[in-house]
């Protein structure tokens, strides 16, 4: 019994030691791998930080339990006893330290935020259990001074993280973007004293875009973009909680935006997304302001201080793997704090809030983040993954497993499994497909009402475009079909198209990957279409069944056919009667109405690539303006979408529903 005792106690000593020095790790680890996340779209990446997050609170947590109880149980007269004592009291601190996490991750999903009222308990709980543990080897302790500092640094850091959660919240957001109530001019005064005859009143008229024809020809620079993106951050960021805008700040960013061109207002999207992803994941809201300097400054004053004091501190006594794990634990406190310094010194919110640039040390800190940095410093400071990940529906029906493998061994949803494991299929994002949407936006913005073109997918495009006269028969296949229906028609006939069309028109790729990028967001990504996609999945199923069926009846080895054979395949099925009029509604499937699409597609020879380029960004903004703030933030933590970026842009173009046609109050003419 005494031996097993003694093994247990050799456990209990070896399993606080390999718990601090984890928790350790992990802070390492989360500290430069996740602002990685916001431009790394990589499935397995986010797994390893998801679980370095979860398991960063998981081990911290543990170690206390376990200092408690070796404290507990180790509470005797022996002198060895006793340091070890004091040793662990030093060390519940910079689990408090830990817990309160980097500066670079304070939560990994929207839903973390919600949880601050969990967290702030768990910083009570855990404030009370480091104060027994310093309590109980108070008596004895010669490490008061250091764990006094430590206890210091280690809450200001938890404090900090349970702050940022509760700001990043919805509802605290919400509530601390609402302005100020306006009762406004006294009405029943104004009228009883007869300053304002009824009669004159004049409404405000909706109030025009200003014209977005010039552009100026100076590209912006570096600090310029963070400025206008922290500008306008501040000015909209309102948009997260689905507040509204007046027509001044409307105009203010259309006639900013409307005057750059595509690659100078990508570039302030890019730098303004990135400011709406420090809010709400990071404890950067906090941390750029005057308080949080000051706590900042105390908290690393305080760890700085504890280091001093240990290494003059007499430790004869202590075990020397307990010093040396002491060390560890303070060089590495103090690690991390210099790196947190060092990221808060050199980001976009320092930039933005500095009031110019002429000092040495801000040109400097520029050209670190400037894109003609080494491709190393670039990718380090990259806002998002430029990845637009692609879906083909032929290339899924082609690579299927044949049926008399799957059916027998049971392997259609193994099929299914193993294809959402594979890597997906990416594109990188090009200034070409850039300037494509911009200028289709900023046309549409220049023109017209604000909800006739948020509500149009398509047909705006169609009827504005040079051959309006023979494209009126493509009208049916946006305007008499829903969303989700349109969408799989052009994504279908585009394709056909696309590999029985070799010409070199620049407008056939950026077709093509837009047309694959909108079909992976209404298959693997559901939930950002959910507001517009409506029976999408089902038509596709019902699709894919179709042309499973077809493919399995007209192609002997699918795996050995290449795309444009297939293509040509379906192209030659007769398509004169509709097929609604021969398959009922039994079945939701678009496979040759999308044939019927491609042959008058093919009709326009090169021309039709501007037409279906038009379209397919019409679709493009027609899911990203109806796709939930929420949403959209939630992809800012995953690599960054196109959508999202489509969204911003026509935000600040004008086009979204989110404005007052008026601002002020009703415009009066007095006798």
């Amino acid at each position: 019994m005494e031996i097993l005792a003694k093994a247990k106690n050799l456990w209990m000593k070896f399993n606080v030691r390999g718990a601090i020095l984890t928790s350790l790790s992990l802070q390492v680890l989360l500290i430069f791998l996740a602002p990685i996340r916001k431009r790394c779209s990589n499935k397995w990446f986010m797994m390893l930080i998801w679980l370095a997050y979860l398991g960063a609170d998981l081990v911290a947590n543990y170690a206390f339990g376990l200092i408690s109880r070796a404290q507990f149980i180790g509470s005797t007269s022996d002198s060895e006893a006793d340091a070890y004592g004091d040793i662990l009291a030093f060390w519940a601190p910079f689990l408090l330290l830990h817990l309160g996490g980097p500066d670079t991750i304070t939560a990994f999903a929207l839903e973390d935020n919600e949880l601050w009222r969990r967290h702030l308990l768990n910083l009570l709980f855990q404030l009370g259990a480091a104060g027994y543990v310093f309590y109980q080897s108070f008596p004895s302790s010669e490490l008061v001074v250091p764990t006094i500092l430590m206890f210091i640094g280690g809450t200001i850091k938890y404090v900090e993280r349970t702050i940022a959660l509760y700001l990043a919240s919805f509802s605290k957001l919400r509530d601390s973007l609402l302005p100020p109530a306006d009762a406004g001019p006294n009405y029943a005064k104004l009228v009883a004293e007869e300053y304002v005859s009824t009669k004159m009143l004049a409404m405000v008229p909706e109030s025009k875009l200003p014209s977005t024809d010039v552009e100026l020809e100076n590209s912006l620079d570096d600090r310029t973009v963070i400025k206008e993106a922290f500008f306008y951050f501040t000015t909209f960021k309102g948009l997260l909680v689905n507040l509204i805008f007046s027509f001044r700040e409307r105009n203010d960013s259309s006639q900013f935006f409307g005057s750059r061109p595509a690659k100078d207002a990508f570039r302030v999207i890019e730098a303004e997304l990135n400011f709406f992803y420090d809010v709400l994941y990071t404890k950067a809201a906090i941390v750029h302001c005057l308080a949080g300097y000051l706590f900042r400054a105390i908290s690393i004053g305080s760890i700085v201080s504890a280091f001093a004091s240990f290494c003059v501190l007499n430790k004869h006594g202590f075990h020397e793997f307990d010093i040396q794990i002491t060390y560890t634990l303070l060089l590495g406190a103090i690690g991390l704090e210099f790196v947190a310094v060092g990221r808060l010194i050199c980001s976009d919110w320092t930039i933005a809030n500095v009031a110019t640039s002429e000092s040495i040390f801000i040109r400097l800190l520029l050209k670190f983040k400037s894109e003609s940095s080494p491709f190393a410093l670039h990718i380090i400071h990259a806002r998002w993954s430029k990845f637009i990940f692609q879906y083909n529906f032929l290339d899924s029906r082609l690579t299927k497993w044949p049926k008399w493998i799957a059916k027998p061994l049971g392997l259609i949803p193994l099929e299914e499994l193993i294809d959402d494991l594979k890597p997906r299929r990416v594109e990188q994002y090009s200034e070409e497909l850039g300037e494509l949407i911009f200028e289709e936006l900023k046309r549409k913005a220049s023109c017209g009402s604000t909800n006739e073109t948020c509500a149009s997918r398509g047909k705006w495009a169609l009827e504005h475009t040079e051959n309006w006269e023979k494209c009126k028969k493509l009208l049916p296949f946006v305007s008499d079909v829903d969303y989700g229906k349109s969408l799989l028609l052009w994504h279908i006939a585009t394709e056909l198209c696309y590999n029985t069309d070799k010409s070199e028109n620049p407008h056939r790729k950026t077709s093509k990957i837009l047309s694959d990028y909108m079909l992976h967001l209404m298959i693997k990504q559901p939930s950002m279409m959910s507001a517009v996609a409506g029976i999408g999945q089902i038509r596709f199923r019902d699709t894919c069944a179709e042309a499973d069926r077809f493919f399995d009846e007209n192609i002997f080895d699918k795996s050995k056919t290449s795309k444009t054979n297939a293509c040509r395949i379906l192209l030659n099925v007769p398509t004169a009667l509709n097929p609604a009029l021969v398959k009922g509604d039994r079945s939701q499937s678009a496979l040759f109405d999308a044939c019927i699409l491609a042959k008058e597609l093919r009709k326009f020879q090169d021309e039709k690539w501007e037409i279906v380029s038009e379209v397919w960004v019409e679709l493009l903004a027609y899911a990203a303006i109806r796709c939930q703030p929420y949403m959209h933030a939630q992809q800012l933590s995953e690599g960054g979408e196109l959508i999202t970026f489509v969204w911003l842009l026509m935000v600040q173009l004008g086009l979204s529903e989110q404005f007052h046609i008026q601002d002020g109050h009703v415009t009066a003419t007095v006798h």
